[in-house]
């Protein structure tokens, strides 16, 4: 699968598909500067695991590695329009402030990939709870599942966000 990391073998990787990879990641985004940013995180990825794939799969593993990153790019960004569409709803007065903003998109971009865990139905039962303030009774009208199992769904979804929130730092 893949080898342990190597100075050159980095290097070599990074030598024989750097180019290609912003290529490719070019014609997916349409711009430039997010494809030098994501290539330069595939292989910060890439050192950080330690794991050089074999030459044959190279494009492969780094191609998975960078979709990867596209999709969260992605999901950063309708998060982050989400957010200052509702801010932009707030009067002057109660607009937070940049640094609040960033560390609020950062908290739900984090809440977002810990969601991302558990089933759809387990984040819609959960958000459909806390954020619409749905009771249990009327949960399963909407998704088309019993009572029980929207309890099933809400306590997964807690226990992923508590077995987060009580994690080690890494």
């Amino acid at each position: 699968m893949c080898s342990s990391h190597t100075p050159l073998a980095l290097e070599t990787l990074y030598t024989d598909h750097h180019g290609w990879l912003r290529g490719w990641l070019r014609k997916r985004l349409g711009n430039a500067c997010d494809a030098a940013d994501l290539a330069h995180d595939t292989y910060l990825r890439i050192i950080t695991s330690g794991r050089v794939p074999p030459p044959d799969q190279s494009r492969r593993h780094l191609t998975r590695i960078a979709n990867g990153l596209v999709v969260d790019l992605y999901r950063r960004r309708q998060i982050e329009l989400a957010y200052l569409e509702a801010i932009a709803l707030l009067p002057a007065a109660h607009v937070p402030s940049e640094e609040t903003r960033a560390i609020t998109l950062e908290a739900l971009v984090e809440i977002d990939a810990l969601l991302h865990c558990v089933s759809a139905k387990a984040r819609s039962a959960l958000l459909l709870c806390k954020l619409e303030g749905m009771s249990y009774r009327d949960i399963p009208e909407r998704l088309h599942v019993s009572v029980s199992s929207v309890e099933k769904y809400i306590a997964t979804a807690l226990q992923v966000c508590a077995s987060a929130l009580h994690a080690p730092a890494p």
